[in-house]
Formats: structure tokens, sequence, C-alpha cells
């Protein structure tokens, strides 16, 4: 399945009109977005809409620039939009697990409970996809000033569940890099977006 995910646009039509326009050209079966469409929420509804009309199956999780309730609701009133925070989305073999917002702390218990019960209900042998906010830690897309600035939460989720690709963003100093955490592929897609295999 061929995918475009894409983060951090902030309100950036120039780069919702980049990745609509490759994502079409390239055929891909869904866009992938980790969030922070907006600068603090400014323009939500109508950001919304314009990926709803790219007319491309969009699978998205708020950024610490949206509000999870906001965000869910502009959704809701798509056709082609589907918010995903603290929920799975599956489809042709392929669960994407969303877990949006966030990005400041080192430890999250709340997605720890989270992805421990979403996967007790996950068939085994399915490829999963997680799409997160925050960056896991200790890796070449969270680094700040040489520093660490991840999520350790998530760290340890990707140790133990070994999903095919983590995708997320939250730093921009990051956008486009890409590491690994075993068999793991991460990445920071970035506003211009990156064409993923999965």
């Amino acid at each position: 399945m061929k995918i475009m995910a894409f983060v951090d646009i902030h309100g950036s039509m120039a780069a919702l009109r980049k990745v609509a326009a490759t994502a079409k050209k390239e055929g891909v079966a869904y866009l992938v977005c980790a969030g922070d469409i907006t600068i603090f929420g400014d323009a939500m509804p109508q950001i919304v809409q314009k990926l709803d009309e790219i007319g491309i199956p969009v699978i998205i999780v708020h950024g610490n620039h949206e509000d999870a309730a906001s965000m869910k609701r502009v959704c809701e009133r798509t056709k082609n939009v589907k918010f995903i925070h603290k929920s799975v989305f599956q489809t042709d073999g392929v669960v994407f697990m969303g877990y949006g917002g966030g990005g400041f702390s080192l430890v999250d218990k709340e997605f720890e409970a989270w992805s421990k019960a979403e996967m007790l209900k996950i068939e085994e042998g399915k490829k999963i996809v997680l799409v997160t906010h925050a960056p896991p830690y200790g890796t070449k897309i969270d680094l700040v000033l040489d520093q660490p600035a991840g999520n350790k939460s998530i760290r340890q989720f990707i140790k133990l569940v070994q999903p095919k690709l983590a995708i997320s963003g939250h730093l921009h100093e990051n956008a486009g890099m890409k590491d690994k955490i075993d068999k793991t592929v991460l990445i920071n897609p970035g506003p211009w977006g990156a064409l993923l295999e999965v």
C-alpha cells in the first residue's frame, strides 16, 4: 500500500497543495497526517475542508496546536478525513494506530495504557503503522541541539511491538529525517510530505 505522510504544515496552503499534488500524481491509497495542521487551532475547519476536497482518504491525529475534541468534531463533518486519536483504522491488512497531541513529555502513561489495551484487540500478523505527533525518544528524529527530546513511552511501545512504520513530527528541526528502531522505520515526513510503502 502506498501512502503519503505529512506533518506540521501549520496553516501553509503551499505545503498542502504540494502534498495534494504529489499524492494525486503518485496514486496513493491514503494521506496520513501526524498533526499540527494549524497555528494554535486557527482556521481548522477551513484546512480540514481543504484536506477533504483532495478526494483521497486522510487519516489524521491532532498535534499540540490543536484540541482533540474540536478536531474530531470538524473531521466528522467530512467525507474523506478520519480522525484516529486513541483509536485504530484497519484496511487491507494494515492497522493505523493513532495518538495525537503532546510532544513535551518524556513519559506518557495515558499512551502506555491505551496502546496496551488496543494491542489486545489487534489480530496477530497485521502490519501496524503508528501515527503519533510526538516522536520516539533517542533517535535521529527527536534531536534538538543534539539532545533527545522525544517520548520514552512511544519508544518502549515500538521496541515491544515492532510496527512496520512509525510516523511522527513535532520537532521541526528533524523534518524529512528517517531512522530505525530494530525493524521499525521511523520518519518525520515534514510539511512537504514523504511517499511511503506499507
